[in-house]
């Protein structure tokens, strides 16, 4: 019998796990598809922004010292529109911070995460794995596995669902979801400028949707190019060439010229919300309950929160000796995170909805916004304090505090 079974590998599951490890809890992490494997996502070349509160998750989580040589900090966020006059600067010092945030290889973190999960005594991990059927419990939840061919059931007190935007477990619960499909591709790359970014952000509005470009080593910059859907096929099969010279059409020369691209993927921008976030023996987590834009780079972040708040909820019931998997436990964590997770849906959804609206006074409206952010010290901080999720009340971990 385990205490918890996390369905789903990835950053968050792998967090969640991390964050149990060797405490009293028994932690099963079930994964599809093997690690290190070109179809893992915790293991391909993508690079994720990890806001100032992550970095304290993962710091107090005794994590941070392997991560900090792969992480490139920003120490400022520049946020404009084509073609209006406002502009708002973020700056790490104003705020009291080494850095608003940092940029990191999601291969470069899952490798840190995969070796911790090796070494603690209390984890097992179940990989390849795929999760087949949940019969949930009054006592217990169970679920079947096939595994290389081989069926298998475990049973546990506490299901965590973690497995991403087409979550199963989701689905096969028949938990209902919101969804709004925004029409938009994000083409995500590495590009290298000819001028230095000096661990600057840039968050540029367009017509055509936000393209952000994030801070890495050797002056390379991670690159989120967002199109129209009907527009991701074609610009995808540009060359190098060509998509060099749309992007500079969209961003401009604040980098001077962009003298490298690297291999361009895609992924189908969509707003999701699951309806329920927990039930008797079951949570859910990351995009498996909640999926953003990635306007602001905050999807990941909100789920590391779940991770910090959910472990912090679930080991302090445990060391009172109450049921963890019981609703009344999972409900305290529940309502503490519904805040956050209608701040920050709030938050990017209305960037994105506002910022690709063309009518005129909108556009006078916006500028006149990022000037007003930009010369207002309260306003800019609470800007830069959301961006570094450390809005609102924050669980140990995200306090730089251990479990």
């Amino acid at each position: 019998m385990y205490d918890i079974a996390i369905v789903g590998g990835g950053m968050v599951g792998a967090t969640l796990a991390v964050a149990l490890a060797d405490t009293p809890l028994r932690v099963a992490m079930i994964e599809a598809v093997p690690f290190r494997s070109d179809t893992q996502p915790s293991y391909n070349a993508r690079c994720i922004a990890l806001a100032e509160g992550s970095q304290r998750i993962f710091a107090a989580l005794g994590l941070w010292p392997k991560l900090r040589p792969h992480a490139t900090p920003m120490t400022q966020i520049h946020i404009s529109e084509k073609g209006n006059f406002g502009v708002t600067r973020l700056d790490a010092k104003a705020e009291g911070v080494t850095a608003l945030g940092y940029v990191i290889e999601s291969r470069a973190l899952g490798a840190v995460l995969l070796e911790r999960l090796k070494a603690a005594r209390n984890i097992d991990v179940l990989c390849p794995a795929k999760l087949q059927n949940i019969v949930m419990g009054t006592d217990s939840a169970e679920l079947e596995l096939m595994g290389d061919d081989q069926p298998a059931r475990i049973q546990t007190k506490l299901v965590v669902a973690a497995d991403g935007d087409n979550s199963f477990v989701r689905q096969h619960l028949g938990i209902e979801e919101v969804r709004s499909d925004y029409l938009q591709t994000a083409i995500i790359s590495t590009v290298t400028p000819s001028e230095s970014h000096c661990n600057t952000a840039y968050e540029r509005f367009t017509p055509q949707g936000p393209v952000a470009l994030l801070p890495l080593s050797e002056n390379r910059c991670s690159l989120v190019y967002t199109v129209a859907r009907d527009q991701a096929a074609a610009t995808l099969q540009l060359d190098d060439r060509a998509f060099i010279a749309a992007l500079t059409e969209r961003f401009g020369h604040r980098l001077g010229e962009f003298v490298r691209v690297g291999q361009r993927q895609s992924y189908p921008l969509t707003l999701l919300r699951a309806k329920e976030h927990v039930r008797h023996r079951l949570a859910l987590i990351g995009n498996a309950a909640h999926t953003l834009h990635p306007i602001a780079g905050q999807g990941l972040n909100l789920g590391l929160r779940d991770v910090a708040l959910l472990a912090q909820t679930v080991l302090d019931a445990k060391r009172a000796n109450q049921d963890i998997g019981d609703l009344k436990t999972l409900q305290d964590y529940k309502c503490w995170r519904d805040r956050d997770h209608a701040r920050v849906t709030a938050f990017t959804d209305g960037m994105a909805r506002v910022f690709s609206n063309s009518i005129g006074l909108l556009s006078v409206a916006r500028g006149a916004g990022l000037v007003l952010t930009d010369i207002c010290p309260p306003i800019k901080s609470r800007l830069a304090r959301q961006s570094m999720g450390l809005s609102g009340p924050q669980p140990r971990l995200a306090c730089g505090l251990p479990l």
